[in-house]
């Protein structure tokens, strides 16, 4: 079977195979330690599957489901311009989650040169309208793309004070947390819409190398 597999994955599996237990399971990660991490008492690591080649289709791509960010909910779109738009996921636990998104269907690596130029700036932006809820502390800005090959990027606001959902596991104590109710949720949208619309919306005119 891991003769089959692309050498620099079949090292990573059979490096993972000589590291497990005899019921196939990795010891738990040095972070199932730290003061940061959601969980106690007794676990177990899931043992890892085999790799899956091809990989399943994205939405979006050729054989996946298709692109749902192409065609939001209406009440989902908080601002609109011209090449980009910004989303709301629902209300969740932490004070405010926003999606920004391309109108075209690109992805990160697919971004025409005119995009790329606007995204710092845009991000940068959207950071600082996402902490004017009350509430934040800090902000966590995040790419996956695994799910869709539409360029989604993530803007979480973390809870101020409770530093126990400081850095990489934010994500899973949001999960945890119970959630924001609606009004709330509503609410902080609205003063981060209003901060963002404050400073230029999502319209952003970079000039490139000599464009004068």
């Amino acid at each position: 079977m891991t003769e089959e597999l692309p050498p620099a994955i079949r090292r990573v599996v059979e490096d993972v195979r000589r590291r497990e237990d005899a019921d196939g399971r990795l010891p738990l990660p040095d972070m199932s330690d730290w003061d940061i991490f959601p969980f106690e008492g007794e676990m177990r690591v899931k043992r890892l599957e085999a790799p899956v080649f091809p990989e399943p289709a994205r939405a979006g791509e050729p054989g996946g489901r298709p692109c749902f960010q192409c065609s939001p909910r209406p009440e989902a779109v908080l601002l609109e311009a011209a090449h980009w738009r910004l989303t709301d996921p629902g209300p969740r636990s932490v004070p405010a989650v926003v999606l920004l998104e391309t109108v075209e269907h690109v992805d990160l690596d697919t971004l025409p040169p005119e995009r790329a130029l606007e995204l710092g700036p845009l991000t940068c932006r959207i950071e600082r309208a996402v902490r004017s809820v009350e509430g934040v502390g800090r902000v966590h800005v995040y790419r996956y793309g695994d799910g869709s090959a539409h360029f989604h990027l993530w803007f979480f606001a973390r809870p101020a004070g409770l530093v126990q959902t400081r850095g990489s596991c934010l994500t899973i104590w949001e999960d945890v947390l119970p959630k924001r109710s609606a009004e709330e949720w509503r609410a902080n949208l609205r003063r981060l819409r209003d901060a963002l619309v404050a400073e230029g919306g999502l319209r952003v005119s970079v000039q490139g190398p000599g464009t004068g």
